[in-house]
Order: C-alpha cells, then sequence, then structure tokens
C-alpha cells in the first residue's frame, strides 16, 4: 500500500486570491485520476504557505474558509484523502480557538504549519500551548516551508533562488531553532513532519553536532541536553518528490528509516511514480521501503476512514 504524505489542495476562493496558484490546484477529481495512476491508496492534503491571507481578511477568516472546504472535500472521499487543518498563527486567542473547532468540531487529526511567519519561527511562545495539546491528543504538526518572505529574502529576491534556496532555509533555521530553544527538548512526545526532508538538516547533521560540541566545551552555548543530532532523530521529514538516491540515503542516516515518509509534493510535482521508484530503487530492506513508502504514514497518523 503506497500513502503519500505531501500532496496540496486548495479552495477556489484561496486560488483566486493567492499570486501563483492555478486552477489545476483546486482539482481534486485530478489530483485523485493521479493516485489512481500510481496506485496510491491514501493522500495527505497539506497546506502550501501564500499570501491569500493579506487580501481576504486576515488568517483567522482564511484558515476557516480553507478547513471548512477541506473538510468538505475528505469527507467526500474519506478512504482516498486525510487533511491537515491550519491556523491562524498571528493570534495566541484565534489560534487555540481555531485548533479546538478545527480537532474537535470538524474531526482533524493533523495541522499544517509554516516554518515561518514574518521572521517568527515555530519556537515562539505562541506555539506553546498548541504544543501541549498536539502532544496530550497525539496531533501531528506537518511543517511546509514558508513562501512568503523567507529567510533571506530581504537581501536576495528571484524567481529561482528563493524557492530553490531561501525555502529549505527556512526549514533549515525553523528546525535549528527548536532544537536550540528546548521546544524538542521539552515536549519529547510532539510528532513534527518536516517536508523536503527538513532542509539542509541532513547535510550539515555532522557539523551541527561537532560544531555544538567544541562550543559547549568552552562554555559558549548552554547544554541542549543532548546532542543536535539525538533531537533530530526525533523529527519525521518526507521526501516531497525528490528522486535523488544519496539525498534519500542521507536523510535515512540522519533519522531512520522508520521516520521517513514518502510524499510526491502533487500537484507542483506532477510525476509522482519516479518519487516512488527512488524509493524503490534504495539500498535499503524490503520492510524499510514499505515502512517509507506508507506503513510510517498510517502508523504516525494512527489513520482511520474517519474525516480529517
Amino acid at each position: 500500500m503506497r500513502h503519500d504524505a505531501h500532496t496540496h489542495w486548495l479552495p477556489t476562493e484561496i486560488i483566486e486570491h493567492a499570486h501563483f496558484y492555478s486552477p489545476a490546484w483546486g482539482d481534486i477529481r485530478n489530483q485523485l485520476a493521479a493516485m489512481d495512476r500510481a496506485e496510491v491508496s491514501r493522500s495527505l492534503i497539506v497546506y502550501p504557505t501564500n499570501d491569500a491571507h493579506t487580501k481576504m481578511g486576515g488568517l483567522a477568516a482564511v484558515a476557516r474558509i480553507y478547513n471548512d472546504r477541506l473538510a468538505e472535500v475528505v469527507a467526500k472521499y474519506p478512504d482516498r484523502l486525510v487533511g491537515a487543518a491550519i491556523l491562524p498563527v498571528d493570534d495566541g486567542e484565534a489560534l487555540m480557538a481555531e485548533w479546538r473547532r478545527a480537532t474537535g468540531e470538524l474531526g482533524f487529526r493533523a495541522v499544517s504549519l509554516g516554518t515561518s511567519l514574518n521572521g517568527v519561527y515555530l519556537d515562539d511562545d505562541i506555539y506553546k500551548l498548541l504544543y501541549r495539546e498536539a502532544m496530550a491528543q497525539g496531533v501531528t504538526l506537518f511543517i511546509h516551508p514558508q513562501t512568503i518572505n523567507p529567510i533571506g529574502y530581504e537581501r536576495v529576491a528571484h524567481p529561482l533562488l528563493t524557492p530553490v534556496i531561501e525555502f529549505v532555509f527556512d526549514t533549515t533555521i525553523c528546525i535549528g531553532k527548536l532544537i536550540t530553544s528546548g521546544i524538542l527538548h521539552d515536549y519529547p512526545h510532539l510528532k513534527f513532519v518536516f517536508a523536503h526532508f527538513g532542509g539542509v538538516m541532513p547535510f550539515i547533521k555532522e557539523r551541527f553536532d561537532s560544531v555544538y560540541k567544541m562550543l559547549r566545551g568552552r562554555e559558549i552555548v548552554p547544554d541542549l541536553g543532548a546532542i543536535p543530532g539525538e533531537y533530530l532523530r526525533r523529527l519525521y521529514v518526507d521526501t516531497s518528490g525528490v528522486t535523488s538516491t544519496h539525498a534519500l540515503m542521507c536523510t535515512v542516516e540522519m533519522v531512520g528509516a522508520s521516520h521517513v515518509l514518502w510524499g510526491s509534493d502533487y500537484p507542483g510535482n506532477a510525476d509522482i511514480p519516479a518519487s516512488m521508484r527512488a524509493i524503490e530503487e534504495l539500498d535499503l530492506s524490503p520492510e524499510d521501503k514499505a515502512a517509507i513508502l506508507g506503513e510510517n504514514f498510517v502508523s504516525l497518523l494512527n489513520w482511520t476512514s474517519r474525516r480529517g
């Protein structure tokens, strides 16, 4: 069974007010047909961060519209789709109100967050009550790169360099701040899934550990309770349509096969079979490949055919 941990869908209202997305991002029938062709049993829909809230009355208004529409779509195809709700993360009271509506009234068991908003990352105090409740309820947090003003955008705003480099470094700095702030230490059972391998973390993990040990030995940085690599192994990451064997194996080395989820990044990446073949061709056991292609997804989400 193949389960896709990274797909996107947007309602018409948001597509019309966002600067990038075409009607193809709202075509759920085409998405289901693509799943059928690739023999994908289920897909998780996560939110691609965008600027629609600047034209639609703010994040709270967008969250309500998106969550209502997504719940309707998932309810229509409960055996094929799983949804991750979004939250208005610029207002602590509104954030928790929508969290309770989304997980209570609408039945979502996953939440989609951006890596940052206007330079505020997921280590901010505004998230701490959410983390306590998400950990207590076993709700999974799927983290997507911030696409609006990611790190570095104030210095280099380029239509190619921004999505290729700045998106993934916004993810990387987000994870780094979760480690250095103590969030991953204080909330050890919180389930984070980072898109796109967790940025460049698989490639700098060894440096993160060695520099921490050196600086800690000179008492330049505080005691984190463990080396950064130990916290990284608590995270889950998705593959986001990547087909590089070397990148995939580096990621497996960082978090272990049990914490890697295959994701296509559809419709941003429409070639679903290519990213599946990349997993099947890895030098891993059949059990590890099966875990990445779907079993980890089911275990992490405790998936059922209930709405959300």
